[in-house]
Parts: structure tokens; C-alpha cells; sequence
């Protein structure tokens, strides 16, 4: 290398330390996360501590509702205000050829006490695609969250956009006992989102009563990624339950998180995401 290179690439490193990191980096978002393979899609990554997020499930709406519902994109969406289910700033231009729709990293938990089926298998057991069990028997390739527990993932290089219809499916592993539909066994999760890992954003979930409105752990899952079948990015025929960002007013997301609403003995056991709607297709 010569002088003149030398001199080029020193300008180069000035720059990008004078226009600030990743927003990731910031203080008090997301932590490094882990990220490991052991299901088909999982991809790599490093492990790091787990930090709660800012605001718990609960008061993510009122969180949501002072960051004026976070469309606006000003690092994690590119250049420009997140517009109809695309990420400013031209972002499907900087897609890999093969973007996850399946989590593929764990950024952080919050295990409450209780159960703790399966956290011996993380991150692997929660990334790719869902091991369903069917209507009649729920799976056991699940992470339980134990009681008020959290886990928060993502996509790594892809992020969920609003799209025609549900953009996101989180499976559990729920069954219709005795393969009787009118007796499901259910076990309640909220579901919130967020672009930049500091705001999030919850869906409404009444998890006192059936149907379960608005709550993840409800639909049993007939997709699984080992037996082929039921399409899990096809909400019409995957089972798990969707979510649509348009009911929180948002257009994109990065981050997905899980909690269990802690009823009685049921706790949450995750057992996938798929993005449905996504921003590198």
C-alpha cells in the first residue's frame, strides 16, 4: 500500500467514526445477543449479556404512544420514514440473496421462575423454522420463558414491513385436548415489536378468557420445518398465531419479543417466529 492509499483510508475511518454507530449501539438498547445454529436457518452470531428492555410488555403501548408510534426511520429503517411496508432509503436494494424469515438470533431474556423446559437448548431450540405438533399434541422443541418471562429475537439482515394481511407468526405449542376444538389447552403470550430495540410496541392481549384475543400460545401449530407440510410463512395453513403491524399503526419491525402473561400454572413456550411480510422477501 502506498502513501496515497494510506491517506485514503484514514480519511475513510475518520468519517465513519464521526457519523456514530449502529443503533444497536446506543445505551440502553439491545445487548449482542447469541446467536447459534442447531435448526435449519439459524445463523451465527456471539454471545452476550441479556439487559431487559426498557419497558416492560405492559407499558409498551404508552411507550409506543410518546415515541409517536416510531414509523419514522432514522437509522435502523435507512435514510427515510419507513413508507407502505417498505424501510426507507431503498433498503430491499441492500438485500443478501438468501434473507432469514426466521429468527436466527436470540438478543436477550428475562426467564421468570417456574418452568424452564428446553432454556438448556437456547438459542437453537427458538431459530428456524417451527417444529409443530399439529392440532392434538404440542410440540417439545420449545423454550419455556418461565413465569412473567421475556425473550426477545430477530432476523438477522431482514425485518418485518406491513404487508397485505398478517406480517408475523410466533408459534407456541397449544392443542385441542382430546382433539376436541372446543377444548384448547392454551398458554398466553404478548407479543411486542420494535425497530429500534429501545421502543417496543404490544399488541393487546386478553389472556383472561377465550378466544385469546390478540395473544401468541393460542393456535396449534401444523407447520414443521422437519416433516415438510403445512407452508409456516403462509398464515392460512401454518397455524401459530399472526399479528399485523397496521393494528399498532407501524410499518416496520426488527425485533420481536415474547412475554408470558403469567396465568395461573400455564407458561409460554416458544417454540418459533416467521415474518410473513418481509423487508428482503
Amino acid at each position: 500500500m502506498n502513501w496515497c492509499d494510506l491517506a485514503t483510508a484514514a480519511a475513510a475511518a475518520l468519517l465513519w467514526a464521526g457519523c456514530g454507530g449502529d443503533p444497536l449501539d446506543r445505551e440502553g438498547g439491545v445487548d449482542s445477543g447469541v446467536g447459534a445454529g442447531g435448526r435449519a436457518g439459524a445463523g451465527p452470531g456471539g454471545a452476550g449479556g441479556a439487559p431487559a428492555p426498557t419497558d416492560s410488555g405492559a407499558d409498551a403501548g404508552a411507550a409506543a404512544g410518546a415515541a409517536g408510534d416510531g414509523a419514522a426511520g432514522d437509522g435502523a429503517a435507512g435514510d427515510g420514514a419507513a413508507g407502505d411496508g417498505a424501510a426507507g432509503g431503498d433498503a430491499a436494494a441492500g438485500c443478501a440473496a438468501l434473507a432469514p424469515r426466521f429468527a436466527t438470533r436470540v438478543v436477550a431474556t428475562g426467564f421468570g421462575p417456574g418452568q424452564a423446559f428446553g432454556q438448556e437448548l437456547l438459542p437453537g431450540v427458538v431459530l428456524g423454522p417451527p417444529r409443530g405438533g399439529g392440532c392434538c399434541a404440542g410440540s417439545t422443541d420449545v423454550c419455556s420463558l418461565g413465569h412473567g418471562g421475556w425473550i426477545v429475537l430477530e432476523a438477522e439482515g431482514n425485518a418485518i414491513v406491513d404487508g397485505p394481511g398478517a406480517d408475523l407468526v410466533v408459534f407456541e405449542n397449544p392443542f385441542w385436548i382430546g382433539g376436541d376444538e372446543t377444548r384448547p389447552y392454551v398458554e398466553p403470550g404478548r407479543v411486542s415489536v420494535s425497530d429500534d430495540g429501545v421502543t417496543w410496541h404490544a399488541f393487546d392481549c386478553a389472556a383472561t378468557a377465550a378466544p385469546y384475543m390478540g395473544c401468541a400460545g393460542v393456535s396449534p401449530v401444523h407447520a414443521n420445518g422437519d416433516t415438510g407440510g403445512a407452508d409456516p410463512l403462509d398464515p392460512t395453513e401454518s397455524g401459530g398465531d399472526a399479528f399485523d403491524l397496521s393494528t399498532l399503526g407501524l410499518q416496520r419491525a426488527r425485533y420481536v419479543r415474547v412475554e408470558d402473561v403469567d396465568t395461573d400454572s400455564a407458561v409460554f413456550d416458544l417454540d418459533a417466529i416467521a415474518i410473513v411480510n418481509a423487508e428482503c422477501p
